[in-house]
């Protein structure tokens, strides 16, 4: 599967995410081809601050593959990840992050912050965005003018 295919798959998870009355955000991490995980926000549903789809979506990973090292996976996630969000994939050690849309006001990674940006880390992170990120915006946008105008 391509890029376009695995964000499409991270789409379906933010729409899961919306249906339960959470910020739409959806990831999966892959694996040789092979999906790992797959995970939504679930911030409100749980009452974790530290419930986003990326970290939900690390955990679940790093358990069927029995290692935290996720140096060979690649995470897809809706929206650009924050600083915490960041922090994990460094400390997960992924290979790559694919993100849709960019958070202009908590952006991690090139927004607010450049917590993957190279020479900081020992563990570089390869960083493709803007897949699918219209469609990622959008998702985030109804959602959010929905919750405005219920």
């Amino acid at each position: 599967m391509r890029h376009r295919d695995w964000m499409q798959m991270a789409l379906t998870e933010a729409r899961a995410a919306a249906q339960a009355g959470e910020a739409p955000v959806g990831a999966v991490i892959v694996r040789a081809g092979t999906l790992l995980a797959r995970a939504h926000n679930e911030r409100e549903t749980t009452g974790d601050p530290t419930a986003h789809a990326e970290i939900i979506a690390i955990r679940r990973a790093a358990a069927a593959l029995g290692r935290w090292r996720l140096d060979d996976a690649v995470l897809y996630v809706t929206l650009e990840p924050c600083p915490m969000c960041a922090g994990a994939i460094v400390a997960a050690r992924l290979r790559q992050l694919v993100y849709g849309a960019r958070d202009e006001k908590g952006g991690g990674v090139d927004s607010v912050m450049r917590i993957l940006a190279p020479g900081i880390w020992n563990h570089q992170v390869e960083v493709t965005a803007g897949v699918r990120e219209e469609e990622c915006a959008q998702a985030l946008r109804d959602f959010f003018r929905d919750k405005r105008n219920p």
